[in-house]
This record gives C-alpha cells, structure tokens and sequence, in this order.
C-alpha cells in the first residue's frame, strides 16, 4: 500500500481523538495506498514524529484532549512538517482552524461525510488533494502578516469609501493564500484600485477570513456580497462554495455571486472570475495568480491577457506551492513572474496609485487652497438655496474642491 510523491512514499500521521472518526479516516487513507499512522494526544503525536518522520499531518480540529494549535506551533518552531487541517463548518471551529492557518496550517478541508454504505467521494476528495499537494509545499516562509500584527491597529475610516474603481485588480490563490492575500492586500495604499479575490477555503470561512485580513490591511476586506460595487480601496472575497463574477454597470463595475458547478474542481473557481473579468474590464485589469495547487486560474489569466489584461505570477521560490503559477507560465499567461513581496508595489506603479508616503502627503498648497477660494465667491450657486448657504459650506466644509466639479455633496 504505497503512493508515491515524486517517488517519495507519502506518509501521514492523522491527530484525532475521536475513535470512530480516526478509524475511518485511516481506512480512506489505507484504501488511497497512502501510508498512516495515528495519534489522540499531543504526546502521541510527538511520539509517532519521532519514530517515523510523516510528510503530513492531519490535525482534526476541534479535539478535546489536544490543544491542536499549540501542537501545530510546536512541531513548526522544532521541526517544521506540512499540516493539513480537517475542520466542521462554521461557530467557533472556524476561527480555531484560522489561528491553524496564521500558526502555518497549509489548508483547512471540511471534515469528510461518512455514512453506513462508505464515505462520500465529494467530500474526501478535497482532503485527498490538499494531503498530496502539502506533501509538496515548500515550508519556512515568514509568518502571514495577520499573524505579524496581531493587536496592531488600523485606520478606522477607508478615505476611498465609495468611490467606484477605475482599474480593476483580480487575484486567485489556494495553497498558502491566506498568508499570501495578508502579505499582499497589507501592502497596498489605502486608495488602491478595487480588488475582487478567490481564495478556496470552505463554505463559513471566507466571512471570518476576510475580518481577519480587514484588521490588518489599510483597504477595507469584505466578504463579497451580491451586487456590490467595486470601489477604491476595497477588497471583495468571494465566498465560499459559490462563484463570484464581475459585471459592468456603465463605467463601474459590480460583481454577482452565482451558483453553478464546480470548475476546475472549485467552487468559487479562479478561472470563473478570472474570465469575467476579461470580458468586463479588459486592458483596464491587472490579474495576479499565487501560490496553490493545482491549475484554476491559469485559463482565466489567460484570456485577461488576451484581452489586454496585465497579468502576474508569483514565482516559486515564495510560493508555498507553485501549481497554479506553474500551470500559468506554462500556457503562455503571465507577461511578469514576481516574488510575492514585489507584487503590490509593481500594482501600485503600474496603475500609477499614489504611494504611501505620496497618499499621505498630499496636502494641496496654500495658492491651490487660495483659487478654490476664490472660485468658490465667484460661483456661488452649486444647487444651494442662496449666496450665503453655498459660500458658507464650500468654505467650511469643501474648499479644496475645484469650482468646476459642481456643488459639494453638502450643497
């Protein structure tokens, strides 16, 4: 009973301490030709890492009897080994397998459904995939920046609320994303053009994930909700186990949440977005494709290039796994292969968005302050009721705005 990982035996050490579940976890396992050993406790586990090194470990979270992220801390901090975590939907399990994920989990499945007659093969089919692509990742990166900063503060009100996007930034990721997305989404400038993200988590994650990542991030982090607007300085994640595409709305644009099959394997489906947005946003789009598995997203990157889309891969050596960037560069997809840390201020030069010294540095001077002034005397009447009610708002409350724009939202 062996399967083979670049001719590597793959095997996996299941941490669980419910009986019945462990069982049948190790009969999938064993009926996969995958090599596994168990354990029901924290000394289990390292006892089992001594004898025989696994190339995975199958954390099943919540357990009563182990501390599941003090054990996936002490294991990466001592001798780092992939951990794949198998969770339930929604409550508290979520945000436990998120601190997994901030702890350096490299993904979080829904616990399989076993019923008398076996196991469903839609659900033990995720777990399968994220065990064999684990086993390939590339471990020691630093720590997500969610993880960086915890505690740390943030600007209370976006300054670009509200403001419909005139560039349009499309990322995908699976393996690694959640580390990725907080290193990247935390590197833009608060007037950022908007940002429409898949990341494949499961069903009742992505609304948690996207609080998370909001807290450490100087653009707002939304989970998508349908018809929203894409704006500046905001980021929409599509929710879990539903496809998220982008639709104009005159010069705007706005995205829909659909259900539908699974695409490449994937419900959200970076290649479902990634399509949507070629066609609704054109050369006016930048698509960005990171780490993960296998290959979702790299024919929606490529017809965001065909479309005029500037397109970018993260590179191998700061992806976790580098199957989708892969698969991307391999079909001809992506015009620049970055590391992960140059992605965001490559955006930021490329759409011409102001940096972050420059965003907050922009204090008009004091002649440009004077002529608004001036224009403000000298065309009072920007729908206000009287000379005195305009001047005394523009003045007040909007001087900076130039006369031609027309009254202030306050008139």
């Amino acid at each position: 009973m062996m399967a083979r990982v670049e001719s590597r035996t793959l095997r996996v050490l299941v941490v669980c301490d419910a009986p019945i579940f462990r069982e049948q976890l190790q009969r999938v396992l064993a009926s996969r030709e995958l090599v596994s050993a168990t354990a029901v406790d924290s000394r289990g586990a390292m006892r089992q890492i001594e004898l025989a090194r696994p190339d995975v470990i199958l954390l099943d979270l919540p357990t009563s009897r182990v501390d599941g992220v003090s054990l996936l801390r002490r294991v990466m901090a001592k001798d780092p080994i992939p951990f794949v975590v198998c969770s339930e939907l929604g409550g508290s399990d979520t945000q436990t397998a998120l601190r997994a994920l901030d702890e350096g989990a490299l993904e979080v499945v829904t616990k399989p459904r076993f019923t008398r007659s076996g196991v469903s093969e839609d659900s033990i089919a995720p777990m399968m995939d994220a065990l064999r692509a684990a086993a390939e990742a590339t471990l020691g990166h630093h720590p997500s920046a969610v993880q960086r900063s915890q505690g740390g503060k943030r600007r209370e009100t976006p300054s670009q609320r509200g403001i419909a996007s005139s560039h349009l930034v499309a990322i995908g990721a699976s393996m690694g994303g959640p580390e990725a997305l907080a290193t990247l989404l935390g590197a833009l400038p608060e007037d950022a053009p908007g940002v429409v993200v898949v990341q494949h988590l499961p069903e009742g994650f992505t609304s948690v994930f996207s609080r998370r990542l909001h807290a450490v991030c100087r653009i707002s982090v939304k989970e998508a909700i349908d018809g929203a607007l894409v704006e500046r300085g905001q980021a929409l994640i599509a929710p879990g186990n539903h496809h998220l595409v982008v639709v104009p709305d005159g010069a705007r644009w706005r995205v829909r949440i659909v259900d539908g099959p699974l695409i490449s394997k994937h419900r959200p489906s970076i290649d479902v977005l990634f399509r949507s947005v070629a066609e609704a946003a054109g050369r006016r789009a930048v698509g960005v494709i990171l780490t993960g598995m296998g290959r979702d997203g790299a024919d929606g990157l490529r017809a965001m290039k065909a479309q005029g889309a500037w397109t970018v891969a993260q590179d191998g050596a700061s992806s976790v796994v580098f199957g989708m960037p892969r698969a991307a560069i391999a079909i001809g997809a992506v015009d620049d292969v970055l590391p992960l840390a140059s992605i965001a201020p490559a955006i930021v030069e490329r759409i011409g968005v102001p940096s972050q010294a420059e965003a907050r540095n922009r204090e008009p001077s004091k002649g440009v302050r004077r002529r608004a002034r001036r224009a403000a005397r000298a065309r009072p009447s920007w729908g206000c009721d009287t000379r005195r009610r305009c001047r005394g708002c523009c003045l007040r409350r909007c001087r900076l705005r130039p006369a031609e724009e027309g009254p202030c939202s306050s008139c």
